[in-house]
């Protein structure tokens, strides 16, 4: 790494890899470095965006036209058009995004997508999807807890799985939110060859009795036809295997994230239709007020 940039000065775990990278507050000092790199023999090839979500279609086009290929953290973006119009900066740059899709590589959700290809083609599935991961009061003072910022619960902790149903079970055919709130979003999806219920949600009190991963409160759970697929360890070395595949040339392009992005930019703009239909158990769990009173 040659240079960081970060609002956030609070950054010294650099030293433990790069204590010789420059870092900068300031994103037009950084630029102006990076700029002053090129033709050095240190210039900068790949920028790896992970700054708040409305910020990434910014600082993506920034480092195309910076001379650099660009890995993004999810979301990629919040809005669809986006994604066309980065398409367009790809190709006036030469440069290509690379998006972090990390669930692609579990190595238990490539053996599922494998066994869901060559079963029955015309067979539709059944699945619940549950993803509970506690988070503290400090989620809503920060851009996470601004909708207009992060996109809101679908977005900032769902989006991937979202990639994962679809990459395993085909595109979407129905989107419908029956909840949606400051801490969770509980709807269905019609997809090719499945019929999706999910919830997913930042509220602690939502978990399970067993659902405590190491330090972390967290619960992910993933029923086909009624049985259980068991993925909850292989998470710890994904993002590093994700940069591994995008530093070799295989990272996932813009097409790759076009369905996900779709979905929840859906989520995001429907009405929430209520307990009504085909809808995940967990969605009856009665909601609770904002801890600070506003709406997200």
């Amino acid at each position: 790494m040659v240079a960081a940039y970060d609002k956030f000065d609070s950054v010294g775990i650099m030293d433990s890899f790069f204590p010789e990278a420059s870092f900068f507050t300031e994103m037009e000092l950084f630029e102006r470095h990076c700029s002053k790199l090129k033709g050095t023999g240190s210039q900068v090839d790949m920028v790896s965006v992970c700054t708040p979500n409305y910020l990434h279609d910014a600082h993506i086009r920034y480092g195309l036209r910076a001379g650099a290929d660009v890995i993004c953290e999810k979301p990629l973006v919040l809005n669809p058009w986006n994604i066309d119009a980065l398409a367009e900066v790809e190709k006036e740059t030469g440069h290509r995004v690379n998006n972090i899709l990390q669930l692609r590589l579990h190595d238990s959700i490539k053996a599922l997508k494998k066994r869901i290809d060559e079963g029955p083609e015309d067979k539709i599935y059944d699945v619940d999807l549950t993803y509970i991961t506690s988070r503290g009061n400090w989620y809503y003072t920060s851009w996470k807890g601004d909708i207009r910022k992060s996109g809101g619960v679908a977005t900032n902790i769902g989006v991937h799985f979202y990639d994962m149903l679809t990459w395993i079970f085909g595109p979407v055919k129905e989107n419908i939110v029956h909840v949606k709130s400051h801490d969770r979003v509980a709807g269905y999806l019609g997809l090719e060859r499945a019929r999706v219920r999910y919830f997913l949600s930042i509220n602690g009190d939502n978990l399970p009795p067993n659902a405590v991963e190491g330090e972390k409160r967290t619960y992910r759970s993933i029923r086909i036809e009624g049985d259980e697929f068991e993925f909850s360890q292989g998470f710890t070395e994904l993002h590093l295997e994700s940069y591994k595949h995008a530093l070799a040339g295989n990272g996932f392009g813009l097409d790759e994230v076009r369905q996900c992005i779709g979905i929840v930019h859906e989520i995001r703009h429907a009405e929430a239709v209520g307990l009504k239909g085909d809808y995940h158990p967990l969605a009856k769990l009665p909601l609770v007020k904002h801890p600070f009173g506003w709406d997200s």
